[in-house]
């Protein structure tokens, strides 16, 4: 027994000799040509052979007694270095295997690690024609796991740059609205402060009217004011902007009928067709425009300013203190129009008006009529809805207008004359409503309370005039 042990120390001393001698071209290399010549570094080659030589050993690969027992020293002096008791359990006398293995490991003696990897790697591919393709086969797969792994990181790269993107464009959009929301905050300023500017007489003067000796309520009034005249103003200039967008929309439309109309063989009209369909398109981009800047309209220069309306929550107080003069309350029945013809006055600037009415609302209206009157005094004059409405309505129809909301019509007769405030049902029998007008020359206003609406029931209203210098 002793005499195979000492064949095999023998065979595995010549087999060392063998590599330290043989050509530098045929043994394994290390470092960089390793990973050169079989796309490993030498300590994953290593675990790719362990692990091919324990999952194939008496499988797909049959060794013989003396290779096995070479190959297990060099995993021993891997694992564990240089022979030593301490290292080693204890083997038994009888125990063969376990001496040749001993005896083999012993023979290594102060052999490297890195060496011990490389002579087991070079041991089993010379003793098995199956390692290589095995290690190619591990080189696929490797090649296959680094190409997915660097897909994963360029998509989470792209991922993050579209998120980044994504990101610096919300961030941009956000600027553009702060930028558009500050302009569109001076703008209001602005007309804000003009709005003031032109009112500030004639709201001063009420307030010391409603609240005499008291400037902290004149002032509390006077803001209060001229915040219902902004908001007010405002909602007229959206609704006036509102308006002509649909006007050009409707003029597009019109065009663009009578182009398919033209193209389907009908006459196409005159030059001056085509002149004003480009004025048309003209007029619709410069409202897109305006659209997309979101850019308020300047203040009105027209000769007639804007009227200022706002209302009191003092109903009750209001209509006592009208009762006390009886020229002041009126009684408009149904299907009536009353108009309050008030001259101005040659020592005033500006009209006032206020009034208000029991139970249900009441349509109400100014104009100024550009006409001198003989005297200053204020007149009532009623209007029924027979004859005069009869012919309203004719004309009402022609147009499409049949209701009062849509404002008292024009007619060519008489003195030329302005609207201020079209006519509008006013829930007045909820709040006072009040008004004010600079005067925009010599003429007389009409007040003009209309119930045209109503088929039975009759209106008590209490109004109140007067101007200030």
């Amino acid at each position: 027994m002793a005499s195979a042990g000492d064949d095999l120390t023998t065979s595995l001393q010549n087999s060392l000799s063998l590599d330290s001698t043989a050509d530098p071209t045929t043994q394994l290399a290390s470092g960089d040509n390793c990973q050169n010549s079989w796309g490993f570094p030498i300590d994953d080659l290593y675990k790719i052979a362990l692990k091919f030589y324990k999952d194939k050993e008496n499988k797909a690969i049959h060794l013989t007694y003396k290779d096995k027992v070479e190959l297990v020293a060099y995993t021993k002096q891997v694992s564990y270095g240089k022979y030593r008791p301490d290292t080693s359990s204890d083997i038994g006398f009888l125990d063969v295997v376990g001496n040749d293995r001993k005896q083999a490991w012993q023979t290594l003696g102060e052999m490297s690690r890195e060496s011990a990897m490389k002579n087991f790697v070079t041991k089993l591919d010379s003793v098995c024609l199956q390692f290589k393709p095995y290690v190619e086969s591990h080189k696929i797969e490797e090649k296959e796991r680094e190409r997915v792994r660097k897909e994963e990181i360029e998509r989470k790269q792209r991922e993050d740059e579209e998120k980044k993107q994504l990101q610096d464009e919300e961030n941009e959009l956000l600027k553009r609205e702060e930028a558009l929301k500050q302009r569109q905050q001076q703008q209001e300023t602005q007309i804000r402060a003009a709005l003031n500017q032109q009112t500030a007489i004639q709201f001063k003067q009420y307030a010391q009217e409603q609240h005499p000796n008291n400037t902290e309520q004149q002032e509390v009034l006077k803001s209060q004011l001229q915040e219902q005249h902004f908001q007010q103003y405002m909602q007229q200039v959206y609704q006036q902007q509102l308006l002509h967008q649909q006007q050009q929309q409707q003029q597009l439309a019109s065009m663009a009928a009578a182009a398919s109309a033209a193209g389907n063989g009908q006459p196409s009209g005159t030059s001056a067709s085509t002149e004003n369909e480009a004025n048309a398109v003209e007029n619709v981009q410069d409202v897109q425009e305006t659209t997309d800047q979101n850019i308020l309209p300047p203040l009105s220069l027209s000769p007639v300013a804007a009227a200022s309306m706002w209302t009191r929550k003092d109903v009750k107080d209001f209509k006592e203190s009208i009762k006390k003069d009886s020229d002041s309350v009126i009684k408009v029945g149904s299907g009536e129009t009353v108009t309050v013809r008030v001259p101005t006055h040659e020592d005033g600037t500006c009209l006032f008006w206020e009034f208000a009415t029991d139970y249900y609302d009441l349509g109400f209206g100014v104009y100024f009529e550009w006409t001198v009157s003989p005297s200053n005094t204020v007149s009532v004059h009623v209007s029924d809805s027979s004859d005069d409405e009869e012919l309203d309505e004719e004309s009402e129809a022609a147009n499409g207008k049949s209701d009062v909301e849509r404002g008292a019509p024009k007619k060519d007769e008489g003195p030329p004359t302005d609207e201020i405030i079209p006519v509008y049902r006013r829930d007045c029998h909820e709040e006072v409503y009040c008004g004010s007008h600079l005067y925009p020359g010599r003429g007389v206003y009409l007040l003009k309370f209309d119930n045209s609406y109503s088929l039975w029931r009759s209106k008590t209203l209490y109004y109140r005039v007067y101007y200030t210098r």
